[in-house]
C-alpha cells in the first residue's frame, strides 16, 4: 500500500483510481497531475517506482493544490468565519439545519438528525 503525502492510497487499484483518496483531488485532477508527472495512469498504484511516486508528489506540491490538513483547515476557517459575522449561512451552520434554501417542513434529516418525537404524556391513571 503506497503512502503519498502522508495518506495511505489503496495499492490494487489503478493510480487515476487511487489518487483520490487523497483528500482534496477528485477524478479530474489526478487526470491532470499524472498527465504532469508522465506516469500512465493504468498502472496499479503497488507497481510504481519510487522515481515515479516522486514525480506525482512533485505534480502535487507544484500545483499548489491545498490538500489534507490544510483544506480541511482553511474549510473549517471560513465556517467559523460565517459564524462569527452572524450571516444567514453561519447561523445554519451553528444551528444543524440546512444551508442553501432546501425545505425543512419535511426530509432535511441529514441536517436535522432523526426526529424527535413529541407527544402528549398520557396519565398514568387514566385511559
Amino acid at each position: 500500500m503506497p503512502r503519498l503525502l502522508g495518506v495511505d492510497i489503496p495499492g490494487d487499484k489503478r493510480i487515476e483510481a487511487s489518487l483520490p483518496y487523497i483528500y482534496g483531488i477528485g477524478p479530474t485532477t489526478a487526470k491532470r497531475i499524472l498527465e504532469q508527472a508522465h506516469v500512465n495512469p493504468e498502472v496499479r498504484a503497488k507497481d510504481l517506482s519510487s522515481e515515479q511516486i516522486n514525480q506525482i508528489i512533485q505534480a502535487i506540491t507544484a500545483s499548489g493544490l491545498p490538500i489534507e490538513g490544510d483544506l480541511r483547515r482553511e474549510i473549517q476557517g471560513n465556517l467559523k468565519r460565517l459564524q462569527a459575522i452572524n450571516c444567514y449561512r453561519g447561523i445554519r451552520h451553528r444551528r444543524g439545519l440546512p444551508v442553501r434554501g432546501q425545505r425543512t417542513s419535511t426530509n432535511a434529516r441529514t441536517r436535522k438528525g432523526p426526529r424527535k418525537t413529541v407527544g402528549v404524556q398520557r396519565a398514568k391513571d387514566g385511559k
